[in-house]
């Protein structure tokens, strides 16, 4: 990619971040032109793992190109969009000639897994070296049953629990003189397993919450354990925070504990906020280029779990737009080639109505 942007004028630093504890990741951006108004795409060229090879009908990273679809882990999430964005990129910057403004990329290979030193440490290197968009698009799969029928304009937060009760363990036979923590935690799960966090609102569906465990260690029948744990997750709208439903989970925390009794701790593990970009010119730049190139007026959807987009958002409006993502994370993942080069039809669009008319 460094190679094939730097053939057609982009300036390339490749940006290498470490940390304790995480694998180097190497990163890669890109710009095009010094000035404003500036659209950065962002995207990830790393991968889940493939999982058994048996289950693919090619194999996972040859890229095989058969029927009409490019196959291979990726093919959709998101070496694509990548591939579509860099196509359309090259093609605007050769008929536009010279234009006002700047086109970067901002890649990294560090996006499925811990996302340290990826996105959030470039984002930093940018702002530094005076290189922060004004909007930016990222790649990820937004689209569902077709091409441009959503696109991302937010997404909903993540924050994790843990909750433990403390016991006394016994013999089943003698549960007077055990303190069984099994039942005390199932009262708290079932408590906040009803919970109706908030209704939602005009962008996103209402706030959930989904029981992950309930583990005992214990392999025995005839045992009260001492201890009893679960997990849980939610994830948030915009009507909610995480100081709110650290408050709300510890609140009902207390009130079993106040029946139940018993030595309970929580510890809350902090995602992702919710965060949106509003409705306004620069969304309806990105709708106009996707009904013109497919005839859909994409839904405008804050659904599915967690992007770079949270980092970005700090730092400019950030919107989500790429291909299908019925293969996503499965054996067999591909994408048609017909869609890449509608997804690049779609970006030119993009491109040439946000420099010819800048949101």
């Amino acid at each position: 990619l460094e190679k094939t942007l730097s053939a057609q004028g982009f300036s390339c630093q490749r940006l290498v971040f470490a940390a304790e504890g995480t694998p180097d990741v190497d990163n890669l951006f890109a710009r095009f032109g010094s000035g404003h108004p500036h659209l950065c795409f962002a995207g990830h060229t790393d991968v889940v793992p493939p999982g058994e090879a048996a289950l693919w009908t090619h194999p996972p990273f040859a890229g095989a190109l058969e029927g009409g679809f490019v196959h291979g882990r990726g093919a959709c999430d998101m070496k694509g969009s990548v591939a579509a964005f860099t196509a359309a990129a090259i093609d605007f910057v050769k008929s536009a000639g010279r234009f006002r403004g700047s086109i970067s990329f901002l890649i990294t290979g560090d996006e499925e897994g811990p996302a340290i030193n990826g996105t959030e440490k470039v984002l930093a290197w940018m702002k530094e070296h005076g290189h922060v968009p004004d909007h930016c698009l990222v790649g990820e799969p937004s689209s569902v049953a077709q091409l441009g029928d959503a696109i991302k304009i937010g997404r909903r937060g993540s924050l994790s629990f843990t909750v433990a009760v403390d016991g006394r363990q016994g013999h089943v036979a003698y549960p007077h003189k055990a303190d069984n923590p099994v039942p005390k935690l199932a009262r708290f799960i079932d408590r906040i397993a009803g919970l109706t966090l908030d209704g939602g609102n005009d962008h996103f569906d209402p706030s959930s919450l989904a029981v992950t465990s309930f583990d005992v260690g214990n392999p025995a029948g005839n045992v009260i354990p001492a201890r009893a744990e679960a997990r849980f997750n939610i994830r948030f709208s915009t009507e909610q925070s995480f100081a709110s439903l650290k408050a709300l989970i510890e609140a009902e925390m207390a009130k079993v504990e106040g029946e139940l009794g018993g030595a309970w701790t929580l510890v809350a593990s902090e995602g992702a906020p919710a965060f949106i970009t509003e409705p306004g010119a620069f969304v309806g730049l990105v709708q106009d280029a996707i009904a013109a190139e497919t005839g859909l007026v994409p839904k405008l959807s804050t659904a599915g779990g967690t992007s770079d987009a949270r980092f970005i958002k700090d730092y400019c409006p950030v919107l989500e737009f790429g291909p299908t993502n019925a293969t996503i994370h499965m054996a067999n993942e591909r994408i048609a080639v017909a869609e890449l080069l509608a997804c690049k039809a779609v970006y030119g669009r993009i491109l040439e109505s946000y420099f010819s008319n800048p949101p």
